[in-house]
């Protein structure tokens, strides 16, 4: 299976460097939060962030995705304050031990996502509400002339398996409509590197999340590289009656049908099995 990429856009201008995505890439996550759904990828002391930074870069991470609101179902609200205070001491532990490593930060909050850039240099801006809940998110994506990973979801995260939110006439096209308007705004307010992220586990069912997956190659003709996140999630352990702690293996195979789908960036807690993934798939498809 050789999937045609040759009408997608597959560099990124991340802060001056350019992003050679025809290898696909792996994100791994740096959780700074005391409540993300995976125990273990809470990082909330120093000494804990400087660990997993070590860890990511010796598993051969190609970026490093920090968050500091958990958005997990039933999650607690964070202040924008107490999420920035998270980030800040996170991001100074990595820009301390790699500076030069490619960083996003996973926030919905266009002030947040600013500091971040401006203060800390991070390259890439991850929202998991595509602008849904920062009517300003926009507007500093284009000023601040940053990749931009954009999320589907619906509702906020504290709500978004809310039977409301679970209801699709078709859930790849509605999925695909949604990106189509967001992306024709932001192009024509002067973004250029746009990655779409159907959003695996986020107001979706088990079965919804499954047809997502078998049909991940009708998002190749947005034409934007595609970033699938679907590490130790719910479509793995209630599938197979297990937990997020036991879902490595699930991961795995799951990300190996991303990458046969047209994945560019895989976002893992694990990056070894993913980096290795990435390489059989590429060598299989290279063959």
């Amino acid at each position: 299976m050789l999937l045609d990429k040759k009408n997608k856009r597959l560099t990124l201008n991340a802060g001056g460097r350019l992003v050679d995505l025809s290898q696909p890439k792996v994100m791994g996550i740096l959780n700074v939060t005391p409540d993300s759904f995976f125990a273990g990828s809470r990082c909330a002391t120093e000494e804990q962030i400087a660990v997993r930074v070590r860890e990511l870069l010796a598993e051969g991470a190609d970026m490093i995705d920090i968050g500091g609101y958990s958005s997990r179902p039933g999650c607690d609200n964070v202040s924008p304050d107490e999420e920035m205070r998270r980030l800040a001491q996170g991001l100074e532990i990595v820009r301390r031990i790699a500076p030069e490593a490619i960083v996003s930060v996973d926030t919905f909050r266009a002030s947040v996502a600013r500091r971040c850039v401006e203060e800390y240099g991070v390259q890439i801006i991850n929202d998991i509400s595509a602008g849904e809940l920062d009517p300003d998110m926009y507007d500093v994506v284009a000023s601040l002339r940053v990749p931009y990973i954009m999320m589907h979801m619906r509702g906020i995260p504290s709500q978004m398996m809310d039977a409301r939110y679970l209801v699709y006439d078709n859930v790849v096209a509605d999925v695909l409509q949604y990106f189509a308007a967001k992306i024709d705004r932001l192009t024509r307010m002067g973004v250029c590197d746009i990655i779409v992220d159907p959003g695996f586990g986020f107001s979706k069912t088990v079965t919804d999340n499954y047809r997502l997956m078998r049909h991940l190659d009708e998002f190749l003709p947005l034409g934007l590289p595609l970033l699938v996140g679907v590490s130790r999630k719910s479509m793995i352990y209630k599938l197979l009656g297990t937990t997020p702690e036991e879902s490595v293996n699930g991961t795995t195979a799951l990300n190996v049908m991303a990458l046969l789908g047209g994945a560019d960036i895989l976002r893992v807690h694990d990056v070894r099995p993913a980096v290795e993934a990435v390489k059989i798939v590429m060598q299989t498809l290279n063959e």
